[in-house]
């Protein structure tokens, strides 16, 4: 069996010898705090941050964190996997949300705490879906509505009998910047919102019947 005869074949001496040669210290990924044991870049755990920390992340409104989801997408969902919490990723509307792992068949600790809207939200909610929805089908783009719709509309569901007006204002008022927060009415000017589809991910065509319906009966109720 002849030796090698010492020309350069492109391995290392450490390859040749069947090891890997090691990684300069120089090399290793930087921390980023004191005993920092994590292998995330800082821009791929800021979008996990996000996700975790707020309900919805918009391709629209944070264009480079969208664009880092995608990038990292699968060792993201790996992370929030492991604290039982799914990831969806909405191509076509351009959201990320995530979702309460549940399982009747093995014990799952609650990490997301259940945030309800509140009666106003909700009859808020109800309203803009049922525009957008009228919208999309007249073959709109986007669906647009006021303040002072919205209070009209709402206020029809308040108790009749209630007379503090400027209360009931505020507690739709409220409602709506709750909504603009989450990202769900996007403030074009003052009192002029655009109705995102995100409205589409919180409340379906089937939510969407099940509450009118229910409205409907409070409102027959209170009559």
């Amino acid at each position: 069996m002849s030796e090698p005869d010492g020309t350069d074949d492109g391995w290392s001496a450490g390859e040749a010898a069947g090891f890997i040669d090691p990684v300069s210290m120089e090399e290793d990924p930087a921390e980023l705090f004191a005993g920092d044991a994590g292998t995330l870049d800082a821009d791929v755990r800021r979008v996990l941050v996000q996700l975790l920390r707020r309900k919805f992340l918009l391709a629209e409104k944070n264009p480079a964190q969208w664009r880092t989801l995608l990038e990292n997408q699968q060792i993201i969902e790996s992370r929030m996997h492991d604290l039982f919490v799914r990831l969806v990723v909405d191509h076509d509307r351009g959201v990320a949300y995530k979702q309460q792992v549940r399982s009747v068949e093995m014990d799952v600790p609650i990490l997301l705490k259940d945030d309800p809207y509140s009666r106003a939200e909700t009859l808020v909610l109800v309203h803009l879906r049922t525009v957008f929805q009228r919208e999309r089908g007249t073959g709109e783009t986007s669906a647009r509505v006021d303040i002072e719709e919205l209070e009209q509309t709402v206020l029809t569901y308040f108790d009749p009998y209630d007379l503090n007006l400027a209360r009931r204002q505020q507690e739709v008022r409220n409602a709506v910047q709750r909504l603009v927060t989450e990202g769900l009415l996007a403030e074009e000017s003052a009192g002029r919102y655009r109705i995102t589809p995100m409205v589409e991910v919180v409340l379906s065509t089937e939510k969407l019947a099940e509450l009118d319906q229910w409205l409907r009966e409070q409102n027959e109720v209170t009559a």
